[in-house]
């Protein structure tokens, strides 16, 4: 715990002190705000639960968005600059240094989320929001990011490059945002299974809506496990072949 917490603050000064990552900071919000007010709070009244809501739903793509972006670099960029092989050599074991990537990256959009908090304030000056919905819907947005970070840091160790990393990374979490449509025109059982498998709509909904179901908070946590086990293997046979 103490190696990965050690791997996880080094990559995270490297975004603080990086323009990178003020940049995915202040684009998301300037996007977050356009949304806000182009499509959360529109020309007609609404209440206050359903601008949350459609709030939550725009926020939801810059969370995996920006998931991806802070993600692509994590291992990618160590190869670029030639110190993977310092990590290689480190007494860090495997899943040490990718877990400690995976929480430099998730507390980084943690940042992101907390400045963001000002657009449901707004939505609280004119108007009354639970914070029960104010809670689910962050802990999806959190949840959902992490899903997108788990993602492309897989794509990242097995990329030569960043770009690369973020094209692998779109092109599988893509392919799981759209299996919930996939799922639309599927016959039984295989849309029982899209559906449950895909990363937004089923799982997202609720959160929306703010209903907590443990079994969407297990799925994320699931995706996460995942991905971040299959970087652990590729990290691995990468140690070994030098």
């Amino acid at each position: 715990m103490r190696k990965s917490w050690l791997v996880a603050r080094r990559d995270l000064m490297a975004f603080f002190h990086t323009w990178m990552g003020w940049i995915i900071v202040a684009a998301a919000l300037f996007i977050d705000g356009l949304l806000f007010n182009a499509f959360a709070v529109g020309q007609q009244a609404k209440l206050s639960a359903e601008v949350l809501g459609d709030f939550f739903y725009f926020a939801s793509g810059i969370s995996i968005v920006a998931g991806i972006l802070l993600a692509m670099r994590l291992v990618a960029e160590e190869k670029q600059n030639g110190t993977i092989t310092l990590l290689y050599t480190s007494p860090l074991t495997e899943r040490q240094l990718v877990y400690g990537k995976f929480v430099s990256a998730l507390l980084f959009s943690l940042v992101l989320h907390i400045v963001s908090l000002y657009l449901p304030a707004l939505i609280m000056m004119k108007g009354k929001i639970s914070m029960g919905h104010l809670a689910a819907g962050y802990l999806n947005l959190v949840l959902i990011g992490g899903a997108a970070i788990s993602i492309t840091l897989f794509a990242s160790a097995m990329a030569p490059n960043q770009l690369t990393a973020a094209v692998v990374g779109t092109m599988i979490t893509v392919t799981m945002l759209v299996l919930w449509i996939v799922a639309d025109i599927a016959s039984p059982p295989f849309k029982e299974i899209f559906s449950h498998l895909a990363l937004h709509n089923r799982h997202f909904n609720s959160f929306a809506k703010g209903i907590v179901k443990l079994s969407d908070v297990v799925y994320y946590l699931s995706v996460m496990v995942f991905f971040l086990e299959c970087t652990v293997r590729v990290v691995e046979s990468r140690r070994w072949q030098g």
